[in-house]
């Protein structure tokens, strides 16, 4: 097996062995799992399919379709709303494009007028360009745009009154089709088919707004008589039948078997050394994961190998590439200009110019953010870098999937970060390997997400009694609380919205925690940058030191009500870190397991944060310098949480010391939080967690982990469903670590407000060990 390299081939092993091998690097390879490769099943193109979209197919190198494309567009052709889930450069787009096209062309006036039209939806606007260059480079007479923030109006009023397809994103169908439906009422009322691209990416709060969003347009469509049929396409969800189905409130038929061929795929696991630097509390840190893959990357364009390194921050992708560049420069002066970035932010010219430049070749090294992650189509790739596994089991196999487009081999390293969950998969590569790609989890019924988008269905057209089943069985008593408040009004034809306000706007569907915050420059007004409003309180605070592409800023003031923070340009010797107070309160228990003396709950919880505080600290070097007050106002939650007990008499009997019991909870707080995006589809941003050694609504020792959002996501629902095998999991993560006494591969967290104080990494392995002594034997 072999990758082409310049003009020679180069065996993936011995490229690998090279990387490894490298002087100073023994060791960092943890494991390499090799996947055979896979041939082709093709079949006959469909009788029913369009001469013409056929043609056009077959010019563009198609001579036949594979079987899985056949089968799907089968089953739309049909009328039968299906998910298409199979790999990576599978050519699902074929799939939908053959009927839509077909039913598009058949359906057109003698005069060219528009009979049937097409939704194609992505979550990114890369990926919805990327689609229209794959549709108009085909060379049929169909009319397509997009429909998104980058259009022009002109574009704008074009594609709603002569557009056949239209490609957009939810928020635009959230915010702009659907509130202004009239306008569209000849388009949504010729919709054949909705195509959702992509849809393992909506999970979540984000996963539970769409669907909402997706009720709302088939509401719409079928007032003005359309039923349109849906496709769902992804290379990376688990029980696709049941995740379409959650998404569009539809049965929906599953199609798994891919027919596409193969090329074989190496994935090695790799794990950057202790550094000499010791962080908080004396604990050891490993090498940055972003530094070890920017001499991975430079090592691979050297080699002439054509490789993608995907990092998790904008601020990393700058980061990797500029180093790797730097290196190859030490190497041959003409190889730096083969590395650029690419990261949300920059102008939709400048991402439609790297994206050509890649394909083209004129760039071997790229180093971006997730915004590459999904399927645009950037073929000739050899290898993928992964600074740190991407959260989830799908979104690794969908970064990998990026290289060895269609047979060719490809290489993926996955480099981990100094964290729990890293560290555990590369030393437990059955954890990541030997398993199916996570289910995507996401709540409908949540009422915080469920209220505005009946007020917002509300005031596209008023509700109705018929509408309850749509939008699931929480609909009745939300709509209840929303007449009590006064945003909707009863009346005998149904539900009516009553504000002035653009109801839509009440649904933030990506989840922001609202109006960003702008930073300011002192005395020119000029806008810096923004901070977006959740973590203001902790990151753009008065006396707060803020980093922004490298130059160091100062900030003044923070106008929580004007949104905005007064900073000034200066270097300091130091960094600040916010320190928060957390209280958490059981609202009620929904469900609870008996492991024991111990006791596994799940249910409602009020959380309430407050930053009280912050530290500078000296740079280099870490030294606390002094601790400022702060006068911010408490943010207060009510969401879902997972949570542990372990009675005093447990404790007793453990050896456990009282003074051990907080950094115990602690510490196992810290890395179970770490350790649950391995079994909930979350990253650990998207949850928290509180701890204490005796709390007054249990009476006893408790460990809670809560989503971070109101009403909750679902990812703590899936944490007490998988409790064996995820706090299993976390007493394992602490126990292999070498540290002595924690580090951030373990029980140290970075979003900690009590600045990683107390932690007793020893006392938090014997806690889970008397807790998971008492798990029924069926969960062990």
């Amino acid at each position: 097996m072999a990758l082409t390299v310049g003009r020679r081939p180069l065996p993936v092993g011995d490229l690998v062995d090279r990387l490894s091998s490298v002087p100073g690097r023994e060791g960092r390879l943890t494991h390499l799992e090799v996947r055979p490769p896979r041939s082709a099943v093709t079949a006959a193109w469909p009788a029913w399919a369009a001469p013409e979209v056929v043609a056009a197919f077959e010019a563009r190198g198609v001579v036949q379709p594979w079987r899985h494309q056949v089968d799907a567009a089968d089953a739309a052709h049909a009328g039968r709303h299906v998910v298409l889930a199979t790999g990576t450069a599978s050519g699902k787009s074929l799939a939908y494009q053959l009927p839509a096209l077909s039913h598009v062309r058949a359906c057109r006036g003698a005069r060219g007028q528009r009979g049937a039209t097409v939704l194609y939806l992505a979550p990114t606007k890369a990926l919805a360009q990327d689609q229209l260059a794959g549709l108009t480079g085909l060379g049929l007479d169909v009319r397509v745009t997009t429909h998104d923030g980058d259009s022009s109006r002109d574009q704008r009023d074009w594609a709603r009154d002569h557009a056949e397809y239209v490609l957009t994103n939810p928020d635009m169908l959230h915010r702009s089709l659907l509130p202004g439906h009239a306008r569209w009422a000849a388009f949504l009322g010729s919709l054949s088919y909705v195509v959702v691209d992509e849809c393992h990416h909506y999970r979540g709060v984000f996963g539970a707004h769409v669907s909402h969003v997706l009720r709302r347009l088939r509401r719409i469509c079928a007032a003005y008589g359309a039923h349109p049929t849906f496709v769902l396409a992804s290379a990376t969800v688990a029980e696709p039948e049941v995740a379409a189905h959650r998404l569009t409130g539809l049965d929906v038929e599953a199609i798994t078997a891919d027919a596409s061929p193969r090329g074989q795929v190496t994935l090695a696991l790799w794990e950057p050394p202790f550094t000499s630097y010791a962080g908080e509390n004396g604990a050891p840190v490993r090498r940055a994961a972003s530094s070890e893959t920017a001499d991975l990357l430079a090592d691979l364009v050297a080699e002439d190998v054509r490789t993608l390194a995907f990092v998790r921050s904008r601020r990393g992708a700058e980061q990797v590439a500029m180093t790797a560049a730097e290196l190859l420069a030490e190497v041959d002066p003409s190889l730096p200009g083969r590395v650029a970035s690419y990261r949300g932010g920059y102008l939709p010219e400048e991402r439609r110019a790297i994206e050509e430049a890649l394909r083209r070749g004129d760039l071997t090294g790229l180093a971006a953010t997730n915004a590459l992650e999904l399927g645009i189509d950037i073929s000739g790739l050899d290898a993928v870098l992964m600074a740190g596994f991407p959260g989830t089991r799908a979104a690794l196999w969908q970064q990998l999937g990026r290289a060895g487009r269609g047979a060719q081999d490809a290489l993926g390293i996955l480099v981990a970060r100094d964290d729990p969950l890293d560290t555990y998969l590369v030393h437990h590569p059955e954890a990541l390997l030997g398993r199916p790609v996570e289910a995507t989890v996401f709540d409908p019924t949540n009422p915080y997400v469920l209220g505005p988008h009946l007020c917002a269905a509300a005031h596209e057209i008023p509700l109705t009694e018929a509408d309850l089943e749509l939008f699931g069985p929480t609909t009745a008593p939300v709509l209840d609380q929303l007449t009590a408040g006064g945003l909707l009004r009863r009346r005998a034809r149904g539900w009516f919205w009553t504000d002035r306000r653009r109801a839509s706007d009440l649904a933030d569907i990506r989840s922001t925690g609202g109006s960003p915050v702008q930073l300011v420059e002192a005395g020119t007004g000029r806008v810096i940058g923004t901070v977006d409003a959740s973590s203001s309180h902790g990151t753009a605070h008065a006396g707060a030191v803020y980093v922004h592409r490298g130059e160091t800023w100062l900030v003044r003031s923070l106008d929580l009500e004007e949104h905005v923070a007064v900073i000034e340009r200066t270097e300091v010797d130091y960094s600040t870190s916010a320190r928060e107070i957390t209280d958490i309160t059981v609202v009620a228990e929904r469900e609870h397991r008996d492991w024991g003396s111990c006791r596994l709950s799940f249910g409602d919880v009020d959380v309430s944060h407050q930053v009280v505080s912050f530290l500078r600290r000296r740079q280099p070097g870490g030294d606390v310098l002094g601790e400022e007050p702060l006068d911010l106002p408490e943010r207060a939650l009510r969401t879902s949480a997972v949570w542990w007990t372990v009675p005093e008499h447990v404790l007793a009997e453990s050896g456990l010391l009282p003074a051990d019991l907080p950094g115990a909870a602690h510490a196992a707080e810290h890395c179970s939080i770490g350790l649950l995006p391995l079994f909930a589809t979350c990253d650990r941003w998207d949850i928290g967690g509180v701890s204490t050694a005796m709390h007054p609504d249990t009476g006893t020792l408790t460990v809670f982990v809560h989503d971070g959002h109101p009403g909750g996501a679902g990812f703590a629902e899936r944490g007490f469903h998988a409790a064996r095998a995820w706090l299993g999991a976390t007493r394992d993560a602490i126990v292999a670590c070498t540290c002595l006494e924690g580090c951030p591969s373990c029980i140290q967290s970075p979003k900690c407000g009590n600045q990683n104080n107390p932690l007793d990494k020893a006392g938090a392995a014997r806690l889970l060990d008397v807790l998971l002594a008492g798990a029924p034997a069926a969960e062990r």
